[in-house]
């Protein structure tokens, strides 16, 4: 639906042997490909059912993307190879949208996996239409499992799947971390975060919690991460003073941010819920770094606390708080058995709970009991 923005190309992309096929991302850019779109729609049975959707979504949502979101569908529809069966739509925002309209006008059934800011950014009248006709919706936080049960009658169809982690990608790190205390200004304690400058993730917070910790703690920060809001986050640490001490990497490839988790001391995440309702689900980033046995410090945002325990696998403090999120990282700098006991710990819940060979396993027997039925 929209060609990629990020000019850092992992290895695993070059893993993907299916055929991908870009949507028009706007209508007047490709406008014959829209047209043929809509002349084939005239011709299949669910045309007059679709538009009524349509023009009901269309009074509570009058806006440019809901047109969109219907030109998109009568090219899918058009396009959509003869051997297809079945649509599914990894977000349920703008991408469920498209799929729900696909699967009106063609008849074909839909399935969904929603996350973090699809949900928390949706309308709930339009969560509640999309989880009225989808087969089935998987989720990968509770609360957001919670949320969207309350939002149906259809509870069954409501299913929590956490992503997991490929650990043949992030094996078991054998090596040791370091015993750092931040006492000697010559080897600081080195803390890494990972993630996109925006908002949810709440890099300003971190970087005002950075700024109270003792003057006789030493300590250097990497971020690995592109994102929007990096200028005004390298004005705010320049501001605090912090600059000295943050080096800012930008995106960076898979094996190099693996690379990062293994030789960092502490990994930190100031999650947030944004002005607009957007939040985390669980981040990756999480429990990447966990299945290293590195330490954690984040905070009880949304699918956070279903991963990191305070004091059992990891360090965990209201958002917004930047007093109590220094004081918890200054308890991780000056304690390296304390990381070790948190990180060993950490690492233990991922590869018991979070390998993704079990959400696999889960999705592969929703989508077998859809085709016994069918068929």
């Amino acid at each position: 639906m929209r060609r990629p923005t990020d000019k850092k190309r992992h290895p695993v992309h070059d893993e993907i042997k299916a055929r991908v096929v870009y949507l028009p991302e706007y209508l007047h850019e490709e406008p014959i490909r829209v047209l043929k779109g809509l002349v084939a729609g005239f011709g299949k049975t669910g045309f007059k059912a679709v538009m009524k959707r349509f023009f009901a979504d269309l009074k509570r949502d009058p806006s440019r993307n809901r047109f969109r979101r219907l030109g998109q569908a009568l090219v899918l529809a058009r396009e959509w190879p003869d051997g297809g069966e079945w649509l599914h739509a990894h977000f349920i925002h703008t991408p469920a949208s498209v799929t729900e309209y696909t699967s009106i006008l063609t008849g074909m059934p839909w399935t969904c996996s929603a996350h973090a800011k699809d949900i928390w950014t949706s309308p709930d009248w339009e969560l509640k239409e999309k989880l009225k006709s989808a087969r089935w919706t998987v989720t990968c936080t509770r609360t957001g499992y919670e949320h969207m049960r309350m939002l149906t009658s259809r509870k069954e169809a409501i299913h929590l799947s956490y992503h997991g982690l490929d650990l043949a990608r992030f094996g078991h790190f054998s090596g040791a971390h370091s015993q750092r205390t931040g006492n000697d200004p010559a080897d600081p304690a080195f803390i890494l975060s990972v993630g996109r400058a925006v908002e949810k993730k709440g890099y300003d917070v971190l970087l005002r919690a950075l700024a109270l910790l003792p003057a006789d703690l030493h300590w250097r920060m990497e971020h690995i991460g592109g994102g929007d809001e990096l200028a005004m986050l390298k004005a705010l640490a320049a501001e605090l003073g912090l600059s000295g001490r943050i080096v800012w990497k930008g995106a960076m490839a898979q094996e190099d941010v693996l690379d990062h988790y293994r030789r960092a001391d502490l990994f930190a995440l100031a999650c947030r819920i944004a002005a607009n309702g957007d939040r985390d689900g669980l981040p990756n980033v999480l429990v990447e770094a966990s299945s290293q046995r590195l330490v954690c410090i984040s905070t009880t945002v949304s699918g956070v606390p279903e991963l990191l325990t305070d004091g059992e696998n990891g360090l965990v403090v209201p958002p917004e708080d930047p007093a109590l999120l220094a004081r918890a990282l200054e308890a991780a700098i000056r304690d390296p058995a304390l990381r070790q006991r948190l990180g060993d710990a950490a690492e233990r819940r991922v590869r018991e709970d979070f390998d993704y060979h079990s959400s696999i396993r889960q999705l592969t027997g929703l989508f077998e009991a859809e085709w016994q039925k069918a068929s």
